[in-house]
């Protein structure tokens, strides 16, 4: 149900929804060595540190308008690292139309939302196969809200704070909460698809595939780059440095790797 704020339903105590926005990014290179493979990590590992992703997450409560409570970082060894973010719910008089509308949500500097009991975490997994070819990195954000926003109001954010080749997306809301008259209610907003908070200009670059179950508030979106250009695989050098055979295998193996990938497939 889409409500304005004169036509909202009046609840009994809190309202006790719980929303929950999974984004799982992955970024794929082709590193034809043991020093282009640990190069790629390195620069991964310094470009997705514990303080770059805190940074990312304190953006996304801004977004969200949650009050940081607690922040806990770690970048691990030999690679990866982790943030955990507890929030609380952001002063505000009222919730604004525009956060009842399926639509893309904004950037930092146009926010003003509300939230409580909150947590925001982000896992990182850089990763290699074992003959040194393909490397992979992969990103698991998870942000979970109590209350009548919704979490996908940061998708947008997270999109942009990322370059990724497959991203999976899933948005659950769980839990109900109850009207005055004490009638449950398991959702409180109208949402049909996930894409439907994905901006144009993003959602034109890649094939999306949706996966919803409706009746139990469970969405899945999955998303793949439409346009292939060998370069963006290459780290430290271009493709005009090899032959035409070795730019057709290494094409062939990152092509297999995101059908894998995106398709669940085990090799």
């Amino acid at each position: 149900m889409t409500l304005t704020p004169e036509q909202r339903i009046q609840l009994h105590g809190f309202n006790n929804l719980t929303k929950s926005l999974s984004f799982n990014m992955y970024d794929i290179c082709f590193t034809k060595t043991r020093e282009e493979r640990e190069a790629y990590i390195a620069y991964i590992d310094e470009q997705y540190n514990s303080d770059r992703l805190t940074s990312i997450l304190k953006h996304v409560s801004d977004i969200i308008g949650a009050h940081v409570l607690n922040i806990a970082k770690q970048d691990y060894v030999p690679q990866g690292a982790s943030v955990t973010i507890l929030v609380s719910e952001g002063p505000i008089v009222e919730v604004p139309q525009e956060s009842f509308e399926e639509s893309p949500g904004p950037l930092p500097s146009t926010v003003v939302m509300a939230l409580d009991k909150s947590h925001i975490t982000v896992h990182t997994y850089p990763e290699y196969h074992p003959d040194e070819g393909i490397s992979t990195f992969r990103a698991d954000i998870d942000v979970s809200t109590c209350g009548e926003i919704s979490p996908l109001k940061a998708l947008n954010y997270l999109i942009h704070s990322f370059d990724t080749d497959i991203m999976m997306i899933d948005y659950k809301v769980r839990g109900f909460t109850r009207d005055i008259n004490g009638n449950k209610l398991f959702i409180d907003h109208d949402i049909n698809s996930i894409q439907n908070y994905i901006p144009d200009e993003q959602s034109k670059l890649f094939d999306m595939i949706d996966v919803n179950i409706y009746q139990e508030n469970l969405f899945h979106t999955k998303c793949r780059l439409k346009q292939f250009d060998l370069n963006n695989y290459l780290f430290g050098y271009t493709k005009d440095t090899l032959s035409k055979e070795e730019q057709e295998q290494i094409t062939f193996r990152l092509k297999t790797e995101m059908d894998e990938i995106f398709y669940h497939i085990e090799s």
